[in-house]
């Protein structure tokens, strides 16, 4: 996996790919893609950010819900939900696309595409943190508190979302990595004026020589890493003090 990333970053560093490093060093196609795309950096990680947003507002209620129910339509619900998961990407955009294509305003805009990895991504956050719910011990913590005569927003708040933030900081890199990464569904919701990083280097690729994809793959890697493991970080670091 290595070998692959280390030959293509190598590839937007050199003046000649054909020629390799005797061509010479330049970071001129850097520069190229930065002002040919540079719109579609702050795009995919403002992208990002607002569906981890949303997928916490909407799927740690709705982890909690399917947690504790055991109804046999919450099952159902929770297979539903799975389905964008296991259906093609292409296939997914195209339902949206047939369903809100025509609201014109809302199909040129960035918010098409959050919907539609909001989709893709909401399974992810659920199921991960609907596991966590589902703890014996986060159970007895919660009948605990309501003896004790909490209300449902100082147990859920105060008691079960701290217990459980290991999880939804997994789940919300899982949410961002999937997002910022995510082609297929984007490319078929997409317009000239929105497009996001995978979106941009397939273009770069399609139409334009190899050095300026290859320096656009070391600047989707120079966007992304530092984000990821930075959220590793953190994710570590709230599990050490949960440990403790």
């Amino acid at each position: 996996m290595l070998a692959p990333i280390a030959l293509s970053v190598m590839a937007g560093l050199v003046n000649n790919y054909s020629k390799g490093l005797s061509s010479g060093l330049t970071l001129r196609w850097l520069a190229e893609v930065l002002d040919v795309y540079g719109n579609t950096i702050t795009a995919s990680l403002m992208l990002a950010i607002v569906c981890v947003i949303c997928s916490l507002l909407l799927g740690v209620p709705c982890a909690y819900a399917l947690a504790r129910t055991e109804s046999r339509w919450a099952r159902w619900f929770e297979q539903v939900l799975t389905l964008p998961v296991a259906v093609p990407g292409l296939a997914t955009a195209l339902a949206l696309v047939l369903a809100y294509g025509q609201i014109r305003g809302f199909r040129q805009s960035f918010a098409f595409i959050l919907v539609g990895h909001l989709v893709f991504t909401l399974p992810f956050m659920v199921r991960t943190v609907s596991a966590a719910f589902r703890r014996n011990e986060l159970i007895a913590l919660e009948e605990a508190a309501r003896s004790l005569g909490a209300s449902f927003i100082q147990r859920f708040m105060g008691v079960l979302v701290p217990a459980v933030l290991p999880a939804i900081v997994a789940a919300s890199l899982m949410v961002f990595t999937l997002s910022v990464g995510e082609f297929n569904l984007t490319w078929m919701l997409h317009t000239p004026l929105t497009r996001t990083l995978p979106v941009g280097l397939a273009d770069s690729y399609a139409s334009m020589r190899i050095e300026i994809g290859s320096a656009y793959t070391l600047v989707f890697l120079l966007v992304i890493l530092p984000v990821l493991w930075g959220l590793q970080w953190l994710g570590h670091l709230i599990e050490k003090h949960h440990g403790t």
